[in-house]
């Protein structure tokens, strides 16, 4: 079994590789955290923008395309500005849902000139980070959460995304 559970509902993201690079992006991540990547369950949908827009209505009451969207499978953040959250226990192995959007993110990965595999990697790593806790809407969890996702990155040979 893997680690990512991929629905490609657009087909480019096929085309890009989405499911070998959802599956290091996540293993990668894990395991900078301590966490077996075999012992874990992600899903993932590969979409379009129209679809995420919907998502991010639904959900977020923004109904605007996004580049990623994540839903933890159950709330994990620090109470704690900056500190790390507490990691799951391994109970359960589902860590929780991602959905990407093609457009957003080969539009950004253009503007950015970075490499598609390279900033939808990095959505991946964030939107994960985010399943297990981390966010950035205090500055003090920002900046750690940023920095875990530079030395990822960096391990996996990936530019840093904030410079």
């Amino acid at each position: 079994m893997s680690l990512v559970d991929c629905l490609i509902e657009d087909s480019r993201w096929q085309e890009a590789g989405i499911e070998p690079l959802a599956e290091t992006a996540a293993a990668a991540t894990l395991r900078h955290l301590g966490l077996d990547p075999d012992d874990w369950e992600v899903s993932l949908l590969a979409c379009d923008d129209a679809r995420i827009a919907a998502l991010n209505a639904d959900f977020r009451d923004k109904p605007t395309p996004t580049n990623v969207l994540s839903w933890p499978s159950e709330e994990r953040g620090a109470e704690v500005a900056g500190e790390a959250p507490e990691l799951p226990d391994g109970f359960d192995p589902e860590l929780g849902d991602i959905a990407i959007a093609y457009e957003t993110c080969a539009r950004e990965a253009g503007e950015g000139g970075k490499p598609l595999k390279d900033h939808a990697t990095h959505l991946i790593v964030h939107a994960v980070l985010h399943l297990l806790g981390y966010d950035h809407v205090r500055d003090e969890d920002a900046t750690l959460m940023e920095q875990l996702e530079i030395v990822i990155l960096g391990k996996m040979g990936i530019a840093d995304p904030y410079d």
